[in-house]
């Protein structure tokens, strides 16, 4: 599949005349829960030729989107777009950067990004977004008190995260299993989470489970927790680097002659 998904990048390079810098595998995959009938949602960086970028109209469209054959789910940020939602602490963005499936990247792009990462990221910012995640999916539960499997691990990953942000302040792991620390999880669930992994990776993603008094709770305690807790965090802004000369050191190595500045 990875053969497939790199031979797609590549047609988009040459239909869009951009260059990709990174492409990683986001969502379910990446987490580590896929059920059978998941998608690949494949998430990468392009940067465009310098004419692009010197314009006085206003930019372009700056992302990339397709669906195509073996359900490849490819979407992509141009690299002006990506750094300033980057500067603002974008949780999505740092998953792909973090996400332990990567297709490919460019040599010393996602070093420097992973980098500078810890004085972007903003752990109120980070507390709040993951637990919109959860909430989101806990209005999902059926009135029989079941819920989808899917929507299940989303509200299960999406508290961990949220208690992680603020716990320990730095980005969460995409990877789900390396939450499932006694800091966060109590041993009492701990082995029905495990059951419930177990089940998704056979289980299609529309499959129902009961949503039990168990986990119910802890998903209720560690909400209130996360907003307590979150509410004491020093909010000062984040620290930001320059992130220009990124920018300009791979719109040059995309447009390598650009020659010399006009008398």
């Amino acid at each position: 599949m990875k053969d497939e998904i790199l031979s797609a990048l590549k047609q988009l390079e040459t239909r869009h005349g951009c260059r990709f810098l990174f492409a990683a595998e986001s969502g379910s995959r990446a987490w580590g829960f896929a059920s059978p009938d998941s998608d690949y949602d494949i998430r990468a960086v392009y940067v465009n030729p310098l004419d692009w970028y010197l314009t006085i109209e206003a930019a372009p469209k700056d992302t990339i989107e397709t669906m195509l054959p073996h359900d490849l789910d490819i979407s992509a940020w141009e690299l002006r777009k990506t750094l300033r939602l980057f500067a603002g602490c974008n949780l999505a963005l740092n998953e792909w950067l973090t996400s332990p499936i990567q297709y490919f990247s460019t040599s010393g792009f996602l070093n420097e990004m992973r980098g500078l990462l810890p004085r972007v990221f903003n752990p109120v910012k980070a507390t709040h977004h993951y637990l919109s995640i959860a909430r989101q999916s806990h209005s999902a539960l059926n009135g029989d008190g079941t819920i989808s499997i899917k929507k299940l691990f989303y509200l299960l990953r999406g508290i961990l995260a949220a208690k992680w942000s603020y716990k320990y302040q730095t980005m969460p792991p995409v990877l789900f299993m390396e939450m499932l620390l006694p800091d966060l999880l109590p041993k009492s669930l701990l082995a029905h989470v495990h059951e419930l992994l177990e089940q998704k990776k056979v289980a299609g993603e529309k499959a129902q489970v009961i949503f039990s008094d168990d986990i119910r709770s802890f998903y209720e305690d560690t909400e209130k927790e996360c907003l307590e807790q979150s509410a004491t965090i020093n909010s000062h802004a984040s620290q930001r680097d320059s992130l220009d000369r990124i920018l300009q050191s791979w719109i040059k190595a995309f447009s390598p002659n650009l020659g010399s500045t006009p008398e």
